[in-house]
């Protein structure tokens, strides 16, 4: 009886196999036949999965933005907008050895995708993705009265969206000095910047 072979599950396994060669080679080394290799496959049966090595870079590449979505949609949420958001932002940022893989591996595309129409294409569109993340993170921050009052909200979305970027990066560049706690403690003092303090403390300062 012929072996069933799960086509998507393949594809995934070959997607990885091209992270990991990303990851300790770099993206100019992602051959097919570099990635046939770390996958445990042949060149030949690459061609089962993937017609073209854009494809796999491709295919490659939104795998990585897949998996944060699948994440985020998995969170279970509080309600409570100071918990649930440091959550869903914790998703983002690379604050454990997984994380941190799709990570580099997502830097490396970005740069490929200057010069890649294809990566760019799907570069843009996650770009879009996050930045309405963010968009909707200040809008609720700003319904339900959490929000300081008079906030430029597009320039607020920016500045959290490129808190979340850089510390993403440096994260990236210097893991033993941008820990995951210190992305925590970050994103816990931004939202500090930007939020009203809890009504016991306003009294508090009124009564003083």
């Amino acid at each position: 009886m012929p072996k069933i072979v799960d086509h998507e599950k393949q594809r995934k396994k070959v997607a990885e196999a091209t992270w990991r060669v990303i990851q300790k080679m770099g993206l100019d080394q992602a051959s097919v036949r570099n990635v046939a290799d770390e996958a445990g496959l042949s060149v030949g049966s690459m061609r089962h999965y993937f017609t073209t090595h854009s494809e796999l870079l491709s295919y490659a590449m939104k795998m990585v933005s897949d998996r944060v979505g699948n994440r985020i949609t998995n969170i279970a949420f509080s309600g409570d907008l100071l918990s649930d958001i440091p959550l869903l932002v914790d998703e983002i940022l690379p604050t454990d050895e997984e994380k941190r893989l799709e990570m580099e591996v997502w830097f490396a595309f970005v740069v490929k995708s200057l010069s890649d129409k294809d990566l760019a294409k799907h570069r843009m569109e996650v770009d879009d993705d996050l930045r309405t993340v963010f968009i909707k993170i200040m809008n609720e921050l700003t319904v339900n009265n959490l929000a300081l009052p008079d906030l430029d909200m597009e320039v607020e979305i920016e500045r959290f969206y490129a808190l979340i970027d850089g510390l993403a990066i440096h994260a990236v560049l210097r893991p033993k000095k941008v820990t995951a706690d210190i992305m925590r403690r970050a994103v816990h003092r931004h939202l500090i910047s930007i939020c009203r303090p809890p009504s016991g403390q306003t009294q508090k300062k009124e009564q003083t």
